[in-house]
């Protein structure tokens, strides 16, 4: 990023590193809003299903005779929305497309908790008490694997892990922009990797069981699906961002040159702030009330007769446990939330918790409209039949080619990989693309949760270089502040190597873990799909 490596680098390579990343940023820049993107399709499947069912459009259902929503002659036929019963299902079920869209109530239900976890400063404590305190050798290491854990609480690792890494970085003797890179990566180029359950993952699988209900209309999807291989991924992304950031990137950023930098930002900076006493207990405090939920939990799950196993099978999959994951987020921020609040003082009363609560949903008004108009689209997808036909379609022609193995998953990472370059939002891309894959994939013999995983990686790997990603522009303001002449340009320069590093690890051991060894996603997550 500096100005040394920068003459450095041959004028015909910068030149058509540059004309790519003008490519990429103007062909982004051609697409519509999310919002208006999803208005568009919408309406583009009203019309082309009118024209589908004037052809009569229809294919071979190849779900076996008896099976729900079959029809008796086995077809599966285009339904016209232009129509009178078209008109009057769109009017009549406005309302409840939106409502019962399944990812808006476990998005908002899931970040009641985390405002008030934020609100109550326990995050930003959390953060800076594993950062800080890490040994010098583990630096690195510890400021990737915090950004990968900082997913769990939506964007807090942009807006506190990510300025606060290269802060620290600069304290150290670092090149404060090598400690923004690290962080960056593992928030965002690690965003599918996680300990735990965080936000995101009850928004993807209510797509990803929308999408299902294609094929399947009782297939069911829990927020859990790839949780086994989120956790192995953690470990592994916060290798290989640690090997990239000491073998490629600060070598490449050579000495920082202070001078570059903003008048006072090396100044010092509250990301360096020391925990306080009462932040300690707190945190001290809240790990205790987690702990004593946790037994709580197991008392619940693992014995038998637990209430929240399955009441009828006794089992702990497909249990209320696992179905209600969604609660249990809320409740397991929310605690130790108000717990930190009321030893540090930042809570004080009832009022303080619900002001997080609102904090948390008065961010989310956004989210809501595109969810509105999401929904419409996926509605009018399953009742046209368009999503089941261009499945069966699409099925057999990788039948036809042969592409049925495991290796179909190769070019279906990949084009998740461009996709996100142009449309940043991970919702907004799955809401578009899983009506269309996630079928497609199930005929070929896959199971939805293997599927959603693929997907994953495809999405976060390429998040860390398009400039369509909605905290690019916050990334390049904070890096900025140590280099005033840097660009969009240098910054997707310095994280292609994370990219690529990624990208390959992750697709070696999605291959390994699922294929190789055989081993499960998640809890209760087939790797194959039976009818």
């Amino acid at each position: 990023m500096s100005s040394k490596h920068e003459s450095s680098t041959p004028i015909e390579q910068r030149g058509a590193f540059r004309r790519f990343l003008d490519f990429v940023e103007w062909l982004g820049n051609l697409l519509p809003h999310p919002v208006t993107l999803f208005a568009l399709f919408a309406l583009g499947i009203v019309v082309v299903s009118g024209i589908a069912g004037w052809f009569e459009l229809a294919v071979v259902d190849p779900r076996p005779e008896g099976a729900k929503g079959r029809e008796a002659d086995g077809m599966i036929r285009a339904v016209s929305l232009m129509s009178g019963q078209g008109l009057r299902d769109i009017i009549t079920n406005l309302v409840t497309n939106f409502t019962d869209f399944k990812p808006l109530g476990t998005v908002l239900v899931a970040l009641l908790g985390v405002g008030v976890a934020e609100k109550s400063g326990l995050l930003s404590a959390g953060i800076r008490a594993l950062v800080l305190k890490a040994p010098p050798h583990l630096l690195t290491f510890t400021v990737v694997f915090a950004g990968v854990l900082s997913n769990t609480a939506s964007e807090m690792g942009y807006v506190v892990l990510i300025p606060m890494a290269a802060v620290i970085f600069a304290a150290v003797g670092r090149h404060p922009l090598a400690g923004l890179a690290a962080a960056f990566a593992g928030v965002s180029g690690g965003y599918s990797a996680n300990l735990v359950i965080g936000t995101v993952d009850p928004l993807l699988s209510g797509i990803t069981e929308e999408a299902a209900h294609l094929i399947d209309q009782t297939y069911e999807v829990h927020p859990a699906i790839n949780l086994f291989f989120m956790q192995v991924s953690a470990a592994m992304i916060a290798i290989i961002g640690t090997w990239v950031t000491a073998r490629i990137v600060e070598p490449r950023l050579g000495t920082y040159d202070p001078s570059r930098a903003e008048p006072g930002i090396l100044d010092g900076n509250d990301a360096l702030r020391p925990l306080t006493a009462d932040e300690r207990r707190g945190l001290w405090w809240a790990l205790g009330s987690v702990a004593v939920m946790l037994i709580v939990l197991f008392l619940c799950v693992y014995p038998e007769g637990g209430v929240l196993r399955d009441p009828v099978t006794g089992s702990r999959l497909k249990s209320p446990f696992l179905k209600g994951v969604v609660a249990l987020i809320f409740v397991f921020f929310v605690v130790p939330g108000v717990v930190f609040g009321r030893i540090t003082g930042s809570m004080k009363s009832d009022r303080d918790v619900i002001a997080g609560m609102s904090t948390a949903m008065s961010s989310m008004g956004l989210y809501i409209v595109l969810v509105f108009f999401a929904a419409q689209f996926v509605a009018y997808f399953g009742w046209t039949n368009l999503g089941s036909i261009t499945a069966v379609l699409g099925a057999d022609f990788l039948q036809t080619i042969g592409l049925t193995g495991p290796l179909v998953f190769v070019p279906f990472i990949l084009m998740c990989c461009f996709v996100n370059l142009m449309l940043g939002s991970a919702s907004a891309q799955w809401a578009i693309t899983a009506p269309i894959f996630v079928p497609m994939l199930m005929l070929t013999g896959y199971a939805p949760e293997v599927i959603q995983a693929a997907y994953r990686i495809g999405d976060s790997t390429t998040n860390i270089i398009t400039p369509m990603m909605s905290y690019f522009g916050l990334i390049l303001a904070f890096a900025s502040r140590y280099d005033k002449d840097l660009g969009i340009g240098t910054i997707v320069a310095t994280m292609i190597p994370y990219s690529i590093a990624f990208l390959a690890g992750w697709m070696v051991l999605f291959y390994l873990w699922v294929f190789g060894l055989g081993l499960p996603v998640g809890p209760d997550a087939p790797t194959y799909y039976t009818p």
